[in-house]
């Protein structure tokens, strides 16, 4: 099968789970949010804040998104792998995952607000899929995957 057919199929599958994403927006009644509040990114040189650490958001509020959500691509347990395009989808469960400087509050947010094309993350706030109010709360519960330190 050539690359483009592959990209292809790619698509079509976002675009269907982003079209189902928005059904289901539109009809299921809205979780409870938690009032949004922007954290900054590390200043240059400083450094990242510690991925594993409490956040604002309410974790089982995040968990009813994730599982109806993002649990196409990032499974149920958080596990990940799932290469729809280029890279596959993190493992919140792996260390390795958490070890990563890039992996702040603050780029979380934006992956979850404006998604990432080229990895195949949809922009789910852009979207309107998601409520920025909601966005703290599926951190939270990211965090909540992490192993727990010893």
């Amino acid at each position: 099968m050539s690359r483009s057919t592959h990209v292809q199929r790619a698509a079509i599958a976002l675009t269907v789970m982003s079209l189902l994403g928005a059904v289901y927006a539109l009809s299921a009644p809205a979780a409870p949010a938690t009032p949004a509040k922007g954290t900054a990114a590390p200043a240059k040189g400083a450094a990242p804040a510690a991925p594993a650490a409490a956040t604002k958001g309410d974790a089982a509020a995040g968990k009813t998104i994730f599982m109806t959500k993002c649990i196409v691509c990032h499974k149920a347990d958080g596990s990940g792998g799932v290469k729809l395009t280029g890279n596959p989808t993190p493992n919140w469960k792996d260390p390795k995952t958490w070890a990563d400087p890039k992996r702040t509050d603050a780029y979380l947010r934006d992956c979850i607000t404006n998604g990432k094309t080229p990895s195949g993350m949809v922009a789910w706030v852009k979207t309107g899929q998601v409520k920025a109010a909601d966005v703290d709360n599926l951190i939270a519960f990211i965090h909540s995957l992490a192993p727990k330190k010893k």
